[in-house]
């Protein structure tokens, strides 16, 4: 008897700046050469988390589209295909300095659902969460249940761990309610000293591992200048075998746990212990 298709909904977290959209973008296009089928769905105010599956489009947002047209939207009006047939969304942000920024990850999931965009021929749902907030409109993926299992894009610099903790409080927090999973840290590496040993050492201590350590290589500039992957802009490049080797380490992942978050003082135990404590007390209160 053939195994039921399960539809694996995967919400991505991590500190502002740490390179969440490229490495989901980047993951994406490798599950897509793989003849998997993934809608995108961006979870930033900012709409860039498809760009780069798109050529570069500046997509119009959810917010913006149902602002513009009202509410009776059809899914063409919202969901554009990219690379390799890939469904991109992004849900866009109020008007600026009016409302929650989280509103339009609500509002946008909840009409995918209303128009029947989790088709069952989907393997792959990815919501490209911002930053490091795991309240309000941006904790609704895990809150709700609507992303059963977690990756935080995280590197060997202090604050990127500090938030990727602060994460796993929030993981934690939703996992009974929500049924939501930690799946483990991915590395997007900023050549910082003992790197590999400090993220493995971190995520041991969350309970979970080190799913995948993407090397930094200046190919992903030059692929976000031509508005593209890595796997579209240079396919041969070792950077793009790096992200096929991502995706395959994502379709294989079984490991799914609830994280155990470190208190402050354990916390700056391990950043000391790689010499990264010199810089904690300048950020943390």
């Amino acid at each position: 008897m053939a195994e039921e298709k399960r539809l694996r909904q995967i919400a991505i977290y991590g500190k502002g700046g740490i390179g969440k959209s490229t490495t989901t973008q980047n993951l994406t296009a490798g599950l897509a050469e793989l003849g998997k089928k993934v809608m995108v769905v961006g979870c930033d105010p900012k709409a860039d988390s498809t760009r780069l599956l798109l050529g570069g489009l500046a997509q119009k947002t959810v917010l913006d589209t149902l602002r513009e047209e009202g509410d009776d939207v059809e899914l063409d009006r919202i969901i554009k295909v990219g690379y390799k047939g890939t469904r991109c969304v992004e849900s866009g942000g109020p008007e600026p300095g009016v409302g929650c920024a989280g509103r339009g990850i609500i509002t946008s999931i909840n009409l995918l659902e209303e128009q029947g965009a989790y088709t069952d021929d989907l393997d792959f749902v990815f919501y490209d969460v911002l930053g490091d907030v795991v309240c309000g409109g941006f904790a609704m993926p895990i809150r709700e249940g609507k992303a059963q299992e977690i990756y935080i894009v995280a590197s060997g610099e202090m604050m990127a761990l500090y938030a990727a903790n602060n994460i796993s409080k929030g993981i934690r927090k939703y996992a009974n309610a929500g049924g939501v999973r930690l799946g483990g840290i991915i590395c997007n590496s900023r050549n910082v000293d003992r790197e590999l040993d400090l993220l493995r050492a971190f995520a041991k201590e969350l309970g979970t591992k080190l799913l995948y350590f993407v090397p930094r290589d200046n190919t992903v500039q030059r692929a976000e200048i031509h508005k593209q992957t890595v796997i579209e802009f240079d396919p041969n490049a070792n950077q793009a075998t790096e992200y096929r080797n991502l995706a395959q380490a994502v379709i294989e992942n079984e490991d799914f746990v609830i994280p155990t978050p470190m208190t402050q003082e354990r916390l700056e135990e391990i950043l000391s212990e790689f010499g990264l404590f010199d810089n904690v007390k300048e950020y943390v209160i």
